[in-house]
């Protein structure tokens, strides 16, 4: 089993930066593919960012394709999203997610990931 922690919301105005991390509890993070997704008041989740276990492929929703960039260290069970260009609709609580495979694919929906952190809270504003 697998417990995710994710830190660094916070404010940031239009154009800003941001990165979140999420922090795993577990002896096998390489076993997992990690995914983030947001969600905002009224929203459904939405698929933000995801990557392969041995981090060989990684997939970007349209909306965030190009601005965000997401990494990991299977070495330190830790995994960021790095978040540039930042837009008042990219105000949402962010959630990481993981799937224990043995694929080497990226999942890119919500149902797909059984294990979730909390969120983290990113507020875009002026």
């Amino acid at each position: 089993q697998i417990q995710l922690v994710e830190s660094g919301g916070g404010l940031v105005q239009p154009g800003g930066s941001l990165t979140l991390s999420c922090a795993a509890s577990t002896r096998t993070f390489a076993n997992y593919a990690i995914g983030w997704f947001r969600q905002a008041p009224g929203k459904e989740r939405e698929f933000v960012a995801a990557v392969s276990r041995t981090s060989t492929d990684t997939c970007y929703g349209d909306s965030v394709k190009g601005r965000f960039t997401t990494t990991r260290d299977n070495a330190k069970n830790t995994l960021s999203l790095q978040m540039n260009s930042l837009q008042p609709e990219d105000t949402a609580l962010y959630y990481c997610a993981a799937k224990y495979t043995s694929s080497g694919t990226v999942y890119l929906t919500a149902p797909s990931y059984p294990d979730w952190g909390q969120g983290t809270q990113v507020t875009v504003s002026s």
